[in-house]
């Protein structure tokens, strides 16, 4: 009975001994056959989380641990920690004649640590570590992502762990490339970054250039914003790290979430701009207004704060710039804003991929070659959209801004130009008139009727005529010449190259005969009667006030009936002057007294 006891015991102990040696059993050899394939190996090896990071290479290797390791799934999302390590067992062989060299990857620019262990030839267990707590500058190969070359003997069965540490929530993908197939993969990734960079580029020369020269601030927001975006795509790809700052490892860990503050911050500050929600939606412009300018604030507390919490930060601050953009755009293009249209078309694309990138860092969705450059991708189609925005909304403030200066320098009825501005002229053309005997002339028209049309038809009635009135003149005017509302009904015209009063006549009568034919359909059917007022500046010249108040004081003498309804102030009278009057035979020969002396 003891024999039988001890018998059934020692079956028990083979049985588990069985049990435990199984999972190291049935971990399958990969075998590196085609050097064009990329291998996914995720679920090809072994893995376990120790909770307490107290294990160490050579005791895993021992197999101290194997009860514990099991074949993971792909695309497991791993909550490590703080404190928690990852390790992963993979066997890898290359056939026998095989000269390949293989690259184990782990393409997550964003991963922080990351160990990978392999035998050296005395049996030792080497370790290279990459990751972004990690200098770029001591990686064993600087790169955009944690990448270590495999020491594989052709025939030979090869055992790699890696032990991997980061703070959030990820899912870590594990590939295994061929060295030829891996440098043609980067520069297929390194053109897509070159392609976005280029753009990103001259979008930001661009506009800065177009800020300047057109003082228009929306246009040096987008060159900002550009060139932010540009910062947030260098960090998030692992560029920046390799490339910028490859000997700052605190700063290459806390750039990829500053960066993606600000970047959200901006961005949310174009949509408010370029959709002017501050004229439309009050309460959601100033929660908009504020919440950007929160972002460089959150930035610098992100730096400085626990990593944990600092990912929950940026997802939420993220997802709170995606709403109010989205719901900002749509609201605009609701009221048929076509510039709301515009920008909604663009900040849709860049929301997907905010939200995607989001939910990678929460651990909601497994990292992917889609997910890593759908920023990219997005950013390729939204900056073009989102300048096309602001060139529609920088014209339509063009327009208003000329019109305002056009206000300021011609009659908002007539489009003539105003008093000032009408005296400014004339003062220049008498100016030359005076220097240089340049013929012109002066012409003061009135629409006498006027006040009457205005007491019996009302004051749209008396506007209209007017607006008839000066399209009347505009038809017989020259180019050159200079036409102003001088008064409510009285216009002014300088007629520059006229030197007889001939032009001036023909002009006047042509006018008063067009304003004294009915306009067909017109209703009430009002005539316009005109009287005018002229002077040629080589008969009379004066100075620019005072030839105004003569013209005008020839006009109010004129009866509304008169029969003279075109006339000229007189030229100046020539007449001797006093030395002339008191000369006497002989006395050109005395030396006078204005030359003596």
């Amino acid at each position: 009975m003891r024999y039988a006891i001890r018998h059934i015991a020692g079956l028990v102990l083979v049985l588990l001994a069985a049990l435990v040696a199984a999972p190291g059993q049935a971990q399958p050899v990969l075998v590196l056959q085609d050097p064009n394939a990329t291998l996914d190996v995720q679920a090809e090896g072994l893995a376990w989380v120790d909770v307490k990071a107290e294990a160490s290479v050579a005791q895993v290797a021992a197999g101290q641990f194997q009860a514990f390791m099991s074949p993971p799934r792909s695309n497991t999302i791993y909550k490590l920690g703080t404190h928690a390590v990852l390790w992963q067992h993979y066997r890898f062989q290359q056939p026998l004649g095989s000269q390949h060299q293989w690259v184990l990857e782990f393409p997550v620019p964003l991963l922080d640590k990351v160990t990978v262990y392999q035998q050296s030839a005395d049996g030792q267990w080497l370790g290279q570590t990459a990751g972004d707590t990690v200098p770029v500058s001591s990686w064993p190969e600087p790169g955009r992502y944690a990448q270590f070359s495999l020491n594989l003997e052709p025939g030979a069965v090869r055992d790699v762990y890696v032990r991997i540490q980061h703070q959030t929530q990820i899912n870590i993908p594990v590939n295994v490339i061929s060295r030829v197939s891996q440098g043609q993969r980067r520069q297929v990734d390194y053109m897509l970054i070159g392609v976005v960079f280029g753009a990103l580029l001259l979008l930001v020369i661009a506009s800065a250039a177009q800020s300047w020269v057109y003082r228009d601030r929306l246009y040096g927001w987008y060159a900002g914003y550009a060139a932010i975006m540009m910062g947030v795509i260098a960090t998030t790809s692992g560029m920046a790290g390799h490339l910028l700052w490859g000997d700052s490892a605190t700063w290459n860990n806390a750039a990829q979430g500053f960066l993606g503050l600000v970047g959200g911050s901006i961005a949310l500050l174009m949509v408010r701009s370029l959709c002017s929600s501050n004229a439309h939606y009050a309460l959601l412009d100033q929660v908009s207004y504020w919440t950007a300018l929160a972002g460089p604030v959150l930035a610098l507390f992100f730096v400085v704060m626990d990593r944990t919490w600092g990912v929950r930060l940026i997802g939420v601050y993220l997802i709170l710039c995606v709403v109010l953009g989205l719901v900002t755009a749509f609201l605009a293009s609701r009221r048929r804003d076509v510039v709301g249209l515009w920008v909604l078309g663009a900040f849709i694309p860049l929301s997907a991929a905010t939200l995607a990138a989001v939910a990678r860092i929460f651990g909601w969705l497994p990292s992917s070659w889609l997910i890593e450059h759908s920023l990219m991708i997005a950013l390729a189609v939204e900056a073009p959209l989102l300048l096309v925005a602001l060139n529609i909304r920088s014209r339509e403030r063009h327009i208003i801004e000329t019109r305002e200066q056009a206000m300021s320098s011609q009659d908002a009825l007539t489009g003539l130009l105003t008093p000032h501005l009408f005296s400014d002229r004339l003062s220049q053309v008498l100016s030359r008139a005076m220097r240089h005997k340049e013929p012109a002339a002066v012409v003061y028209i009135e629409l006498v009727n006027y006040n009457y049309i205005k007491r019996t038809h009302g004051i749209a009635v008396a506007e209209q005529s007017l607006l008839r009135s000066v399209i009347k003149l505009r038809r017989i005017l020259r180019d050159v010449d200079t036409a102003g509302r001088v008064d409510e009904a009285r216009f002014g015209l300088i007629l520059e190259g006229v030197s007889t009063r001939e032009p001036v006549t023909e002009l006047a009568a042509r006018l008063i005969a067009t304003g004294l034919m009915p306009l067909k359909g017109l209703k009430p059917e009002v005539l316009l009667q005109f009287h005018v007022a002229g002077v040629l500046l080589n008969e009379r010249l004066m100075e620019g006030p005072a030839l105004s108040q003569a013209l005008s004081d020839l006009l109010a003498g004129m009866a509304e009936r008169t029969r003279r309804p075109i006339r000229f102030l007189e030229p100046d009278v020539t007449r001797p002057s006093p030395l002339e009057r008191n000369s006497r035979p002989g006395d050109c020969d005395r030396p006078s007294i204005a030359n003596s002396g």
